[in-house]
């Protein structure tokens, strides 16, 4: 016993069904989103507290490594010109 209509190829279509799955899938994605906004209110909001119990802003420690490494850059580029002119002073 079908509720619905045959469509134009003959296909039988049982109405209720379609609009149970779709009610589903409508319920569905309301929790699914729901669950984003709550856990991404909980993320924000834990990087919020870390954020402010921080000694150092992050902007000033990411500033520091980056002098760090550009230090160790220019060492390690000094240590290698250093290295390679000796050896070709040698031969």
């Amino acid at each position: 016993m079908t509720t619905g209509h045959n469509s134009a190829s003959g296909f039988p279509l049982n109405s209720t069904h379609l609009i149970v799955g779709a009610a589903l899938l409508g319920t569905g994605g309301m929790i699914a989103f729901s669950g984003l906004i709550i856990g991404g209110t909980a993320v924000i909001s834990a990087a919020r507290r870390w954020y402010q119990t921080q000694d150092v802003p992050p902007a000033q420690v990411v500033r520091h490594k980056l002098d760090q490494t550009k230090a160790a850059t220019a060492a390690g580029a000094s240590a290698w010109q250093h290295h390679n002119g000796s050896q070709r002073a040698r031969r």
